[in-house]
């Protein structure tokens, strides 16, 4: 079977700490597969739709601490239905491989890393997106120190001015102690690291873990020899 017959309709995420390259590697991906004749389409998560961009607007640019968790969770979730239905179910539907920046694998792992249950994330992603769960996560596994480096941040200054960003999520679950993410940053992107590491034992689709520590090239190669070789 050639890559184009085993990618169509698939739904493929790319995820992992802080710094490991995702964006590039969807990129150097994208291009490959649109030279090959597949017809692509990109997604990013939370957002990637207006109304998912407005949900991802409020999550991140805006101070959430008067919001009530349960609203929080459900902002997230819901974005992630929007795009389901408006972008991943229809692409799919219509053959195309949909290559998506992020997904519950995130908020798994960020918000796993907070102590808050992984297989209650699961139960509402599965709420939010019915049966629609990615074919193959990509996890782009980094050392801690060296996805610091890569985004020009230091382990002693992490935590501190601490600003939203896709990486984090920000805390979703306010009834979490917030200490690891404020006094024990490093320790608590170690953990988040970890969790994506053992996501194949609790999370739903094949997992694969790819070495990011070399040059994008290297990495690239990587994922198409797994693409061509993995089951999915």
């Amino acid at each position: 079977m050639n890559l184009k017959d085993k990618l169509t309709g698939k739904f493929i995420v790319f995820d992992g700490p802080d710094g490991s390259g995702k964006g590039t590697q969807i990129d150097l991906l994208a291009d490959r597969l649109t030279a090959e004749g597949i017809d692509v389409v990109r997604a990013v998560d939370p957002g990637g739709t207006v109304i998912g961009d407005r949900i991802r607007s409020v999550l991140l640019d805006h101070d959430l601490s008067q919001m009530d968790v349960r609203c929080e969770t459900f902002l997230f979730m819901a974005s992630r239905a929007q795009l389901i239905g408006e972008v991943i179910a229809p692409a799919l539907q219509a053959g195309k491989v949909v290559l998506c920046d992020r997904f519950i694998s995130a908020t798994c792992a960020y918000q796993g890393a907070g102590g808050y249950d992984i297989k209650r994330i699961i139960e509402l992603g599965r709420f939010a997106i019915g049966e629609t769960w990615p074919h193959l996560t990509f996890i782009l596994n980094v050392p801690v120190e060296e996805g610091f480096k890569r985004t020009g941040r230091k382990p002693h200054h992490a935590g501190k001015h601490r600003k939203r960003h896709d990486g984090d999520q920000g805390m979703l679950f306010k009834d979490i102690q917030t200490d690891a993410m404020e006094s024990r940053p490093v320790d608590f992107h170690r953990k988040v690291r970890d969790i994506f590491l053992n996501l194949p034992a609790d999370y739903p689709g094949k997992v694969e873990i790819i070495d990011a520590t070399g040059s994008p090239p290297e990495v690239h190669k990587q994922i198409v020899e797994r693409l061509t070789r993995v089951d999915f």
